[in-house]
């Protein structure tokens, strides 16, 4: 059946059995598919019903489904065409992994971070009144996304309109704050049972038929749900609440989401789902099984640079009761898992609020407590005029661990940390590390927790070069090392560039050398190696606008320096997804970019 459906008009045609049938057929295909491409499984294999029951009722893109992050929209990729494509998911010229305007007519509104459906599908809501259509306008948030404050500036603006706006919240157990704890778990089940469901609706339309009796029943019910659920909640911020309901029956999906359609103003929809329904190691490990490598993709033997951070945490917070770690719900990703279960009271997990994240280290500051902030360079962004007003204004004493920096690879644009040394170096008050390889990583990590002011030591994604790696030294700040010597070319490399740097500098007898810090840059060297070097050539995995080439540039003409120089990095565009080799080589970022670029 899977292969006859060319766009959502085709599943309209089916019976709910014929339905059900085919939500058995994409969840196969999608566990298949996902272990040969890599991706998000757990997360779409929780969303395949009610994806379903959504393109069944609704009709796109006239109507428009904003999925939060973008990751669990898998099935709506195969709904809407794109299903013999599926193949090429997250590879170089291939589908994205999340939502994407420029990849599809259905795909309304494009996500790769968190918290952002609500907002989005209120501005779709309110541009439909003001043009006077009668489209309508879906955000289907969830799997933690309303931890994210933005949600919540979304749910405040829209209960205050008269947005034909439906909101589905996918309550997986993981979109609820852990604090609600077992007690929430519990009430969660027993409220979504059928038994509940049927009372409540047969209930409900016999007190219809006396409407002084049903107002009273209505209102004691608001305060009766107020105890045992969330509805309380979002009815007082304005918007009407319907549910729990079971995320997986596709009749009651359906036969709610055909109740719900001919309303118009806004509203949310409870369902309750399982993370990794139908296949039980993703149900038994929903966060392992969030992201997926392809299957033949072979184990590195080295150690991946969040783990040579977990492991420096735990060392150094053996040592030093004042450290404090932080993460915006990235524990796992950021290799915090060890440190969370050895030190649970140094541990916190904020939730997918970075720029909450950000504010609470700097309060932990001010009292004298020594915060380390690991976050991702994509979504410190998030959290900058936190980073600016907050921090470095105060001029507090923190460390930012900003993992994922430069090219991520399969993830694409929306996770690539291209930018960090951009925005980053243009801040007051902030000292920037990049190191070359893991025992540097820890080097640079000692030396920032060392510090006094802000520190941001940040690293990419991947495995490091080395396998032994902690060290009791320091690093002198400001310092780069020449690593080779040779005539003419210098080759300065920041951070990870620095290997494809030594493989072209074997080439073509260049100096090369290992920066270290972007800021503040070696000066002294920078003016010693222009008595001795006709060229310039810097290397970086970041955008070449503001960056790290760029302090060089502006330091030589400050200086009154003159020497050519030529900027490697990123150019002025969103990158591409594809593997972190296949970019490195698309950008010229590899040895072969280097050399070329000695003889331009």
């Amino acid at each position: 059946m899977l292969n006859s459906i060319k766009s959502p008009q085709d599943i309209k045609q089916l019976d709910l059995t014929q339905l059900q049938s085919l939500a058995d057929e994409i969840r196969e295909f999608l566990i298949e598919n996902i272990q040969k491409t890599g991706g998000h499984l757990a997360s779409n294999l929780g969303t395949v019903e009610i994806t379903l029951a959504m393109h069944y009722v609704f009709n796109t893109p006239n109507d428009s489904f904003v999925f939060d992050v973008g990751h669990q929209a898998y099935t709506h990729k195969i709904l809407t065409g794109r299903l013999d494509r599926m193949h090429s998911l997250r590879q170089k010229d291939g589908l994205s992994g999340f939502t994407k305007r420029a990849e599809s007519e259905h795909d309304s509104f494009g996500a790769g971070h968190s918290s952002t459906s609500i907002s989005a599908a209120l501005g779709i809501a309110i541009a439909n009144n003001i043009l006077q259509n009668h489209n309508k306008s879906i955000a289907v948030i969830g799997d933690g996304a309303l931890t994210g404050g933005m949600s919540f500036e979304a749910l405040n603006h829209a209960g205050d309109s008269d947005a034909d706006l439906l909101i589905i919240l996918n309550d997986n157990d993981m979109s609820i704050s852990k604090n609600v704890g077992a007690m929430n778990k519990y009430l969660t089940k027993l409220i979504s049972g059928k038994t509940y469901s049927t009372m409540k609706s047969k209930s409900l339309g016999f007190l219809e038929k006396m409407p002084m009796v049903h107002e009273f029943a209505k209102r004691s019910e608001e305060h009766l749900k107020g105890m045992v659920l969330p509805s309380t909640l979002f009815e007082e911020l304005g918007l009407d609440y319907f549910g729990p309901i079971d995320g997986h029956d596709l009749p009651t999906l359906v036969k709610t989401l055909q109740n719900l359609k001919v309303q118009n103003r806004p509203r949310l929809l409870h369902i309750i789902t399982k993370k990794g329904n139908g296949l039980e190691s993703a149900e038994q490990d929903p966060c392992k099984f969030h992201g997926v490598t392809p299957s033949e993709t072979t184990a590195s033997t080295l150690p991946s640079y969040s783990s040579v951070f977990g492991q420096w945490l735990n060392d150094t917070a053996s040592n030093h009761t004042n450290l404090i770690a932080i993460t915006p719900a990235m524990c796992t990703g950021s290799g915090m898992s060890k440190f969370e279960q050895k030190f649970p009271n140094q541990y916190f997990d904020v939730g997918i609020a970075e720029q909450h994240a950000i504010t609470f280290a700097a309060g932990l500051a001010t009292q004298g407590l020594k915060p380390i902030v690991a976050i991702y360079s994509t979504f410190l962004q998030r959290g900058y005029d936190q980073l600016i007003h907050d921090v470095a204004l105060q001029d507090l004493n923190l460390v930012f661990a900003i993992d994922r920096a430069g090219l991520v690879g399969s993830d694409g644009a929306t996770h690539a940390g291209c930018f960090d040394l951009s925005y980053l170096r243009c801040i007051p008050n902030l000292t920037i590390m990049s190191p070359s390889n893991a025992k540097q990583m820890y080097q640079m990590l000692n030396t920032a927790f060392n510090s006094s002011g802000t520190v941001c030591v940040r690293y990419p994604r991947g495995a490091s070069n080395v396998k032994n790696y902690t060290s009791i030294e320091q690093i002198e700040i400001g310092k780069a090392e020449v690593i080779r010597r040779g005539s003419d070319v210098a080759i300065l490399a920041f951070g990870t560039m620095l290997e494809a740097a030594l493989d072209a500098g074997n080439k073509i007898n260049a100096t090369v050398v290992d920066m270290r810090f972007v800021k503040p840059l070696d000066e002294a060297l920078l003016i010693e190696l222009t008595n001795d070097h006709t060229q310039f050539i810097s290397i970086e995995d970041n955008a070449i606008n503001g960056g790290a080439g760029s302090a060089i540039s502006e330091f030589l003409h400050n200086q009154n320096l003159s020497i050519s120089l030529k900027i490697l990095g990123l150019p002025d565009q969103f990158t591409e997804q594809g593997s972190q080799t296949e970019l490195y080589h698309l950008y010229g970022l590899d040895a072969d970019g280097i050399v070329n670029a000695s003889y331009s």
